[in-house]
């Protein structure tokens, strides 16, 4: 068979004319050490701080130190599979988080990934979880209330869309009971809300998820969840990955609140995370830039300028103090961040008094701009009262003899105190809460038997839906005070059928 070299130099022809030259070229290091969460990697000269790695097995990091001869690497996920040795590429990339409509209802691990076991997230939008704050000019000054549906809160600790409100106090007072009453709150209030528990037992989430659930709250919540069994990465992760997943939705013209549970756990985490990288410690062992790390943080909540959609971002973050002191470090840089702190005193919360509220301590730097004029009026004078009864209260006991005006002052302070009691899981609309404070302050809970306060509130609610309906829809429509006769004439018509309990006191 002869062959012929035409048909060979065609051939070779096509296959000049057809080839591609593909050259692939990757930065990779090798892995020097890991364990804890860490590893540490050399050659990689170019890598970027924050900067998204490839381990061999398919597990992420991010760059966080950069030294002369090798990269510190916090490893998102199991570190079981990797091993001194193993090869890391750069992806070129920045740390990022999935975001958007899908994830609303959904419980996710601090990468985005679901623990719910509903499928896959079908969204193709992604956020980098470290993002810069908005400017003084990207910002509006804070002035639309953010209803908490807390009487205790609305009317002595007012919180407004855009704020960041600390809520502080010792371990089992009633912190996250709080958020998720706030949550709550949130239904048909046009609000997004973002869950980020950081360090929780999975049980305790579990538990928390169910009540959104029961309550129709995941039609609007997103739960961020960072377990004790997570490696630290991740629970140092998780609020920027729920400030991110916030973001999209505040950028977008929408409100937002996002509740960080807890910042204790999280700079815990850090400074676990510090120290294995071999950063230098501070006070209390936390690394320097510990109080960079919050606020850098907590300032991405805002109220942006009508120029920018006019959305917002209201932030809860928790931090747990140890046996009410509230100077210690993480407390104190935290405080110092914020627009104000609720305090939750742990001898309030176990006489009963419950949202356990401490009024002295509690502050809001934003105060009655977040509130409307109704609330504004009813509540001008309580935080005064409360203070005055509480130091009365600590004289009282070692007296009897006690004039009239301080019997008086004595009894409408333990009727503040019964009225600002909450049940769990029950918040009220702010008509209602106005309606019961407007009660209290102008002397018709006065001959009420202390223990049948929260039965005359349920009546009353009762009776003004079913008689007055008028009053509380103008307070909604309005957020202005009804006529105050008209007022005085609905409490009173309700107070004079009012039956009290025999046994009560």
């Amino acid at each position: 068979m002869s062959i012929k070299a035409e048909e060979i130099s065609a051939l070779i022809k096509q296959q000049l004319e057809n080839y591609q030259a593909e050259l692939n070229v990757e930065e990779t290091g090798t892995v020097t050490y890991v364990g804890d969460g860490i590893a540490r990697a050399h050659g990689l000269n170019n890598a970027l701080s924050g900067e998204l790695l490839e381990f061999s097995n398919g597990v992420f990091g991010m760059v966080q130190n950069l030294e002369s001869n090798d990269v510190g690497i916090v490893i998102m996920g199991n570190y079981d599979g990797i091993h001194e040795g193993d090869v890391v590429k750069r992806t070129g990339r920045i740390m990022e988080v999935p975001v958007g409509d899908a994830l609303i209802g959904r419980v996710v691990n601090p990468l985005g990934e679901p623990l719910d076991g509903k499928g896959a997230i079908q969204t193709t939008k992604t956020r980098p979880v470290e993002n810069k704050a908005p400017g003084v000019m990207q910002r509006k000054s804070v002035e639309q209330p953010l209803q908490t549906g807390i009487k205790a809160i609305d009317a002595l600790v007012p919180i407004g869309r855009g704020q960041r409100e600390l809520i502080i106090g010792d371990r089992k007072t009633g912190k996250t009971t709080i958020a998720i009453d706030t949550i709550l709150n949130q239904k048909d209030q046009d609000m997004i809300c973002i869950y980020v528990a950081i360090g929780q037992k999975e049980s305790t989430v579990r538990t928390q998820v169910e009540t959104l659930r029961r309550y129709g709250a995941m039609d609007y919540t997103i739960v961020v969840s960072a377990g004790p069994s997570e490696p630290a990465p991740m629970l140092y992760l998780a609020p920027y990955a729920g400030a991110a997943m916030g973001e999209e939705f505040m950028y977008n013209g929408k409100h937002v609140l996002i509740v960080y549970d807890d910042l204790s756990k999280q700079a815990d985490a850090y400074r676990e995370l510090s120290l294995i990288l071999r950063r230098p410690p501070g006070r209390e062992a936390y690394p320097g830039d510990i109080f960079y790390t919050h606020s850098r943080l907590l300032e991405r909540a805002a109220k942006l300028s009508d120029d920018l959609g006019g959305g917002s971002m209201t932030a809860l973050p928790f931090v747990e103090t140890k046996a009410g002191d509230v100077s210690a470090y993480i407390p104190t840089n935290v405080i110092s961040i914020t627009d104000g702190q609720v305090f939750l005193d742990g001898d309030y919360f176990n006489s009963g008094t419950r949202p356990a509220i401490d009024a002295g301590t509690s502050v809001s730097r934003v105060g009655g701009d977040a509130q409307i004029k109704a609330m504004k009026k009813v509540a001008g004078t309580l935080r005064l009262d409360l203070a005055s009864y509480r130091e009365l209260e600590s004289f009282a006991q070692f007296g009897s003899d006690l004039d009239k005006a301080t019997q008086a002052k004595l009894a409408r302070g333990r009727r503040t105190v019964e009225v600002l009691k909450q049940p769990l899981h029950q918040p009220l609309s702010v008509e209602n809460q106005v309606m019961i404070l407007y009660a209290l302050t102008h002397g018709f809970l006065d001959n009420v038997p202390v223990d049948d306060i929260q039965r005359f509130q349920d009546e009353l609610f009762d009776f003004i839906a079913s008689n007055n309906k008028e009053l509380t829809d103008e307070i909604r429509e309005t957020k202005q005070l009804p006529d105050t006769d008209k007022m005085d004439a609905a409490i009173k018509s309700f107070a004079e059928h009012f039956q009290p309990t025999k046994e009560a006191k």
